[in-house]
């Protein structure tokens, strides 16, 4: 069929790609062209320590590479690296049992494999959850492969009873996760921030 060669060859590009991002930035990729200087990671973990986040389990990304790292060489804060998002429910939901607050840091492409944790854990059990998104797929994705998941986040974690809130400039990044924490806590409810392609700037994929 004739999409075949074309799909094949940019499958062995989007290998090539993470081969080069993977030996280059052990946390993700970090090709970021980011239209804002501000460091709102800072403020989020300024917002941790505030709120009493105790635990911070998150995948490896770019995205989130300066909040990992400040969570990481906080010693109030346990830092856990996970092998995939959904891993992250069942943390949090140890975290709050034993008296505990967390957040989760992933990135979009990670919500597709949460579905069934957020639904049967989290939501069924009622247990507070927050997650922190960067978002891949919009605002000037160079990416393909991350157009499809871009698209759903929202209404999946919305389907799955997330509120959902996106945050686009950085003076509004600080205001708006301390308002969701508050209330995942406040609330035993689960809520995510979406932290836009426009705060993080696009990505090229060449």
């Amino acid at each position: 069929m004739a999409w075949q060669p074309c799909a094949a060859r940019v499958l062995i590009r989007s290998c090539l790609r993470l081969a080069v991002v993977f030996e280059c930035h052990p946390l993700g990729e970090s090709t970021v062209t980011s239209s804002a200087q501000a460091d709102w990671p800072s403020a989020i973990h300024q917002v941790f320590k505030r709120e009493r986040v105790r635990q911070v389990a998150y995948v490896p990304d770019a995205g989130h590479r300066r909040l990992i790292e400040l969570c990481r060489a906080d010693d109030e804060i346990c830092a856990l690296p996970l092998t995939t998002e959904e891993e992250g429910m069942g943390v949090l939901a140890g975290a709050w049992l034993g008296g505990e607050r967390g957040a989760l840091l992933m990135q979009s492409s990670g919500v597709g494999n949460c579905g069934n944790a957020i639904a049967s854990l989290s939501t069924a059990c009622r247990f507070p959850l927050f997650m922190l998104v960067t978002m891949r797929g919009e605002w000037g994705e160079g990416n393909p492969w991350q157009l499809p998941m871009g698209r759903v986040v929202t209404p999946v974690l919305e389907t799955l009873g997330v509120r959902v809130t996106s945050v686009a400039r950085a003076e509004d990044v600080e205001a708006t996760v301390t308002a969701m924490l508050t209330m995942t806590y406040a609330t035993d409810s689960a809520n995510a921030v979406l932290l836009s392609q426009r705060l993080l700037g696009a990505k090229a994929f060449q």
